[in-house]
């Protein structure tokens, strides 16, 4: 009964997906922003927000090409602006001091313009004006006190180790149960992440709201996990494919569905329409926004769910038991391939989910799984390679390493002090800090 389920959800999900894909191809903002479709304009955006009220508005920004101005706009309610450029090169962008509203000033005035803004080809840039209150300068508002950044920044990092967690749940049972390594898990990120933008964008898609948007997104990516299991993996393993060949085609299928994002969404970086902006809260030393905290709880509540379903019921059981050993639970009665279909519905499923909070937080783009894709292989290794747990202990570590480190190190390197980690702590636990010593020979 589940396997037919399975079935028809998977062939619904087929139908779905490739209706979606034609309605993308169709639509003129699918490949290109607003405008001529054809020349694939690339333009320079941002939102401008004030620490204590906000998305600015009516704020004019402008973009110059040496000393010729190349366009203008104004931010709108939520403080975005957006300015097309003809192309690849480097910029200047100006933000007019004078046009902020009463109360709104710069941190820094002298920070008014950035002169060095590159843009690449085909990429939209995103620029960053710090705003704070209007008021006497003083060493706080360069900086904030140290106390306060370790706070934000284990904060920041709490939240994105659930992003992680969520993620890599999906890439480990799969191995668990399969043997498989799927160089293709980040594609279903950026998969649950773009048909959530789709379904609640209203430009080329529906408006709905980003729960009822994100439960579908889910929802289809599940049925295209469980489509994939049922038309390439199962066959492969049926044939006993070695685990190399199956490797090598999880990296094809990854970059066919990649650059397919790339060709059906566009290079640029699109919010999330509801969330594109948001007041922060400001609880004593600690500055967060109300959907990190959405995030933070739902994602908590989804991954106590796993892991009680995991522990307590019969399907946990019998995931569990594959995972052990396949062959003695085939044995046992088990039906092992029921058992790996749900495995790559529930983990394409929470996959897509961990792809619409990191799109909550830092918007959507064409390759934010592949991206994230070696954060999550960290996490999942460090946690213990098919493990249950151990994705969950591993990305909150891998969140919390790469945010701290922002501390002292440039934000790009972030994710390399957070691999440093791994390896230091492989080095004195290699199996990870849940799996188990096994010897080899």
């Amino acid at each position: 009964m589940i396997a037919g389920l399975a079935r028809r959800l998977a062939a619904g999900a087929a139908g779905v997906l490739l209706i979606v894909l034609a309605a993308l191809l169709a639509a003129p903002e699918a490949g290109a922003q607003e405008g001529d479709a054809d020349d694939a304009a690339v333009a320079i955006f941002g939102v401008l927000t004030d620490s204590v009220h906000g998305p600015v508005e009516g704020a004019v920004v402008e973009v110059l090409a040496g000393d010729d101005v190349v366009g203008s706009d104004e931010s709108d309610a939520s403080g975005e602006w957006r300015v097309e450029v003809p192309g690849a090169g480097t910029y200047r962008v100006r933000l007019q001091s004078d046009t902020l509203p009463e109360g709104v000033a710069l941190r820094d005035p002298e920070r008014n313009e950035l002169s060095s803004v590159r843009v690449l080809d085909g990429r939209d840039k995103r620029v960053l004006f710090a705003l704070g209150e209007r008021g006497p300068r003083s060493a706080d508002d360069v900086r904030p006190p140290s106390g306060n950044r370790v706070v934000n920044r284990l904060w920041t990092g709490l939240v994105v180790g659930v992003v992680i967690a969520l993620s890599s749940i999906g890439l480990s049972l799969v191995f668990g149960t399969t043997r498989l390594v799927n160089f293709a898990h980040g594609e279903m990120v950026t998969l649950g992440a773009l048909l959530a933008w789709y379904f609640s964008s209203g430009s080329v898609g529906p408006t709905w709201g980003l729960l009822v948007a994100g439960a579908v997104a889910v929802f289809l990516a599940g049925g295209f996990g469980a489509l994939q299991d049922r038309l390439l993996w199962r066959p492969l393993l049926n044939r006993r494919t070695d685990l190399i060949s199956l490797m090598i085609v999880s990296i094809g299928l990854a970059m066919m569905m990649r650059y397919l994002f790339a060709v059906v969404f566009g290079t640029s970086v699109r919010p999330l329409r509801e969330y594109a902006a948001q007041a922060p809260w400001v609880w004593g030393p600690l500055v967060l926004r109300p959907k990190q905290l959405v995030i933070l709880v739902l994602g908590l509540a989804v991954i106590a769910l796993y892991a009680l379903v995991l522990q307590r019921s019969r399907l946990g059981t019998a995931i569990r038991a594959v995972s052990d050993n396949n062959d003695l639970a085939e044995s046992s009665g088990i039906d092992v391939r029921r058992v790996i279909l749900i495995v790559w519905i529930v983990g394409s499923g929470l996959a897509a989910l961990g792809g619409i909070s990191y799109a909550t937080l830092y918007g959507v783009e064409w390759d934010i799984g592949f991206r994230l894709l070696l954060p999550i292989f960290a996490a999942v290794v460090l946690g213990g390679m098919g493990t249950a747990y151990g994705p969950l202990l591993g990305g909150l570590a891998i969140g919390l390493l790469s945010e701290t480190s922002t501390l002292w190190v440039p934000a790009e390197l972030k994710f390399v002090w957070a691999l440093f980690g791994l390896i230091v702590i492989l080095l004195v636990r290699p199996q990870g800090l849940l799996g188990r010593a096994e010897r080899v020979g």
